[in-house]
């Protein structure tokens, strides 16, 4: 229990920094922007990109498609598990600058996917791994600047993502 203390004291205190920082309001209108490539539009349309260009058996997708069946569930459970509270819920006088989907913080669902959704693009394209690795840091970077994450809800939502599409590309190739 003193540790959790202790990580959560840290992630106030980095939280707490990084609102107070003079380059936060101009960050907090690139982060909105960011926060949105993580909702998942863009999986649905990579993913139907595939089914037109490779068709349902494109390994690319079955990996995608394994690595959501495990992540979200993995997500959901540990989120309910933890409970959490949000930044806004956790510190006095303090407003997100988004309304979240859920009502806990940890892990970071939009930091998970991205970073899954990197590794296995990453895996498929070499090409495009290190943009795909820095999309998802920015959308985990985001989720802080916005609000709505502390620190280290991002970085178990890294671990969770990579993990499940490691895990899912062991199983497809």
């Amino acid at each position: 229990m003193k540790l959790l203390l202790s990580i959560h004291k840290y992630d106030v205190f980095m939280f707490t920094w990084l609102f107070n920082a003079k380059l936060h309001d101009p960050l907090a209108k690139i982060a909105k922007y960011l926060s949105k490539t993580g909702d998942g539009e863009l999986y649905a349309i990579l993913s139907l990109w595939l089914v037109a260009t490779e068709g349902v058996n494109s390994l690319l997708l079955r990996a995608i498609a394994l690595g959501f069946l495990l992540e979200r569930p993995i997500y959901f459970v540990v989120k309910n598990g933890f409970k959490r509270n949000r930044p806004q819920a956790a510190l006095k006088d303090f407003r997100s600058l988004i309304t979240p989907s859920d009502k806990f913080s940890f892990p970071s669902g939009h930091t998970s996917a991205a970073f899954m959704m990197a590794t296995l693009v990453g895996y498929f394209f070499p090409m495009v791994m290190i943009p795909a690795y820095c999309w998802a840091a920015l959308v985990g970077f985001s989720r802080v600047v916005l609000g709505v994450h502390f620190p280290t809800d991002t970085l178990v939502g890294v671990v969770l993502g990579v993990g499940t599409a490691l895990f899912s590309l062991g199983q497809i190739i």
